[in-house]
């Protein structure tokens, strides 16, 4: 019988989870060592835990694309020596923080299982004990193989690139609308083997770039022309996301399709993402949509709003010099995070 001992880095972000109230009530982050304190069962598990926290520790209503890189250069700077990583997250941000990873980490093999809490360990009803157990346990699992970066929340691990944070009140507060859940724990942690990423056969490639050259607008019935306008003529503007309605249906008003028509003549790319948290944008489908697939609108399938964000991002940060690439990249899946053929040759 081996005496292998499997080997999990924890890396602590900061969030909720580690979270004590200061003197006037507000929840503020702490240091790394409070988590054992609160949590002792960590130094006597059947693997191995080595812990690391950021240079500084964050509520994740902070998180910028420096932080993700920083986070990623502490697994990349480690990856040979551990078997899986658990990252401690706050909850607000955590989606965009795993569809970021997912993007960054192409031929990844190991699981990294990103997750938080509603309430600090501090208090005697977290829901942080049970997560961090949970999730600990994927990483070094044997079991199947978990080339993903995922979020595990409440009994459900998720892929975390099709994840969205749903409720500020409950501890089942992610959902994965349009992919099913890869795992769910109960007296065994059941896996749906079939649902996970292929293994990669090539090495690892981590890259860190981001470019935040980009917009989020969300229509909403009689929206103000000065207000689309103030959008789509910012300084420089690289990428727009527009959050439609339904199938990706949008205004037909020539104000409206001539001010993104004016912004795609500039240069600047825009994705089509649906406002509905379950389904996909299917250009054409409505008369509505017609004219956005004419001026050159790119669809978005049934991405989520986080990894539409970070997608782009991590596109124009890598690949500047290929418009052309970029908007290829954003009609068909890289990592899993939209229903299309999976291809991450390139990207």
């Amino acid at each position: 019988m081996s005496n292998r001992k499997d080997k999990i880095l924890l890396v602590y972000t900061g969030g909720t989870i580690g979270m004590v109230q200061d003197a006037d009530g507000s929840l503020q982050p702490f240091a790394m060592e409070r988590i054992y304190d609160a949590l002792p069962l960590l130094h006597r598990t059947q693997y191995q835990i080595d812990s690391c926290q950021l240079d500084r520790i964050i509520d994740s209503s902070n998180m910028t694309p420096e932080f993700w890189a920083s986070i990623a250069s502490i697994i990349e700077d480690n990856y040979d020596d551990y078997d899986g990583f658990v990252v401690l997250h706050g909850t607000d941000t955590m989606a965009y923080t795993a569809s970021a990873l997912s993007f960054m980490f192409k031929n990844l093999s190991k699981p990294i299982v990103l997750t938080g809490s509603q309430l600090p360990l501090g208090m005697l009803r977290s829901d942080g004990r049970e997560n961090i157990i949970c999730a600990l346990e994927i990483a070094s699992s044997q079991e199947v193989s978990m080339p993903e970066v995922m979020i595990f929340f409440e009994n459900h691990l998720y892929r975390g690139n099709r994840s969205t944070k749903v409720s500020a009140e409950n501890f089942d507060a992610f959902s994965s609308f349009n992919y099913p859940s890869l795992a769910k724990a109960g007296i065994q942690i059941s896996y749906k083997e079939h649902l996970f990423l292929p293994m990669p056969d090539a090495p690892l490639k981590v890259r860190k770039q981001f470019d935040s050259r980009i917009a989020v607008l969300k229509l909403f019935p009689g929206i103000n022309p000065a207000v689309v306008q103030s959008i789509v003529r910012t300084p420089d503007l690289q990428g727009l996301i527009i959050e439609t309605f339904g199938s990706g249906n949008a205004p037909t008003e020539s104000w409206f399709i001539n001010a993104l028509q004016e912004a795609i003549d500039r240069g600047t790319i825009i994705l089509n993402v649906t406002q509905c948290k379950a389904g996909a944008v299917r250009m054409r489908q409505y008369q509505a949509s017609c004219d956005l697939d004419r001026i050159g609108v790119i669809g978005g399938h049934d991405i989520t709003i986080e990894a539409a964000v970070t997608k782009m991002m991590y596109l124009l940060g890598n690949f500047s010099d290929n418009k052309a690439k970029i908007c290829d990249c954003l009609a068909r899946s890289l990592r899993g995070e939209i229903s299309d053929n999976l291809d991450i040759s390139e990207v």
